[in-house]
């Protein structure tokens, strides 16, 4: 057995061990295509598909994203116009209601203006309606007293009553002659 051994090592050429034969590179070969084949036919698909929608997961959440930020800018700007206009109606509304107010204030002075001048005015002909009934109760009054005077000092009676209105009505004639002469002094 020994001397089959060094046979076969004396036959054979020194081989490298780091140098594979070729049977082992082809069916090597062989193994690696078809697990090349294999994977580029079926994992690659796959995992090409999954980081398409990852990437569409993604830009498609950044459009989400910047479509909600741009929804919620023209939201804010609506609500800042919307404020803005608000504000103007506000501002609007006090300035008419002030101006109502003066107007109403001043319609009121008016009323009340008026009501006074018409009570002052009620006042002056209470007055003078007052005062025509007392000169003409103080005339009546006036004329009996003379009439008396009159009796008294005639010592007879002036009973006949148109010269009793003619002598009252000559005699208030002469005073009120004489009270203007002394109301002109």
């Amino acid at each position: 057995m020994n001397s089959t051994y060094l046979l076969a090592a004396e036959g054979a050429e020194e081989v490298n061990p780091l140098i594979p034969e070729v049977y082992d590179i082809f069916w090597s070969a062989v193994v690696f295509i078809v697990i090349a084949f294999a994977f580029f036919k079926f994992i690659v698909p796959r995992l090409t598909k999954v980081l398409d929608e990852r990437t569409e997961k993604i830009e498609g959440g950044i459009k989400k994203a910047e479509a909600v930020q741009a929804e919620a800018q023209a939201t804010l700007q609506q609500y800042q116009e919307q404020l803005a206009e608000a504000r103007l109606e506000a501002a609007r509304i006090r300035e008419e209601a002030r101006t109502q107010g003066q107007q109403i204030l001043a319609a009121m002075r008016s009323d009340a203006q008026a009501e006074a001048d018409r009570i002052v005015a009620a006042g002056h002909s209470q007055l003078e309606a007052q005062r025509q009934q007392i000169v003409t109760e103080l005339r009546s009054e006036l004329g009996r007293t003379a009439v008396d005077l009159a009796e008294k000092i005639i010592g007879q009676s002036v009973a006949d009553e148109a010269k009793q209105a003619a002598s009252i009505d000559r005699f208030l004639q002469e005073l009120d002659a004489n009270a203007g002469i002394g109301v002109g002094r």
